[in-house]
């Protein structure tokens, strides 16, 4: 597997400002190239880290969740890495070799590791190693239900979740984490795959908000009534409904973390 991973920087100054990048009413791209050294924030009880902010709840953008791409150099981490007591969160490793420690218990984690922390978990993570860590971190207050329990905390890995094919076609698949019928989860958060040549073959439009960010290759996106061209290291936000669909031109596989919100009434008041 390859993941795509920001190093930051800065362009020089005879290249071109124009790129990709766009926020709309329906989507936004933030294409790979607007993560750089001087957009990066730092993380309180987080040290020798950086962060990408990729989304965060706002007024005509993201409502149900936040994400970042996570840089924690050597020595670097934290042992109070979320104050928030509603926030669940999962981790997805990209590089490095960060440890995660979940209620006392190590785990070494690697590229293509997966970590859910359901709202209330212990955890903590460091990077023990001579070289940085990056990982993807999606959080979300937890919107408990009466008569249904929390999920439990897991760290697995994407080698060990086999994809499933898409009805009727080899060319689309889905690696899903966590059981879809579980309705204690409140979140999704997978990897969706195309072969070359594989598509959404029609424009989904649906109550889930959707992040995704592009983990490997290219392709063009349907986002409302555009069609752009992504590639690996973009990200992309979709309000609710907006209509979505995807063709994989190739040459190699086109890959994305993907977040929705599930498993929940709509709120009829604030």
């Amino acid at each position: 597997m390859t993941y795509y991973v920001p190093r930051g920087g800065l362009p020089a100054q005879d290249e071109l400002t124009t790129d990709r990048a766009v926020f709309t009413e329906a989507y936004a791209v933030l294409p790979r190239g607007t993560m750089r050294d001087i957009v990066t924030s730092r993380l309180p009880h987080w040290r020798d880290t950086r962060a990408w902010v990729l989304a965060r709840p706002l007024s005509g953008f993201a409502e149900t969740f936040s994400q970042y791409v996570v840089e924690v150099g050597p020595g670097g981490g934290s042992d109070r890495p979320d104050d928030d007591p509603r926030a669940e969160a999962v981790l997805f490793v990209v590089d490095g070799a960060p440890r995660l420690t979940v209620a006392g218990t190590d785990h070494e984690l690697r590229p293509g590791s997966y970590a859910l922390l359901p709202a209330g978990t212990a955890w903590s993570l460091h990077n023990d190693s001579d070289a940085t860590a990056t990982f993807h971190w999606i959080r979300k207050a937890y919107e408990p239900v009466d008569g249904y329990d929390t999920p439990e905390a897991f760290v697995t890995h994407e080698d060990d979740v086999a994809p499933e094919p898409m009805p009727g076609t080899d060319a689309w698949a889905t690696q899903r984490f966590v059981d879809p019928d579980d309705v204690r989860h409140d979140l999704h958060v997978n990897i969706v795959s195309f072969e070359p040549g594989g598509s959404i073959p029609f424009p989904e439009t649906h109550v889930m908000e959707h992040g995704l960010y592009v983990l490997e290759g290219k392709a063009v996106y349907l986002l409302n009534r555009d069609w752009v061209e992504v590639q690996a290291g973009d990200f992309m936000w979709l309000r609710a409904f907006c209509p979505q669909a995807c063709y994989a031109g190739g040459p190699g596989r086109f890959r994305y973390l993907l977040y929705k919100d599930v498993h929940r009434h709509a709120r009829l008041l604030p």
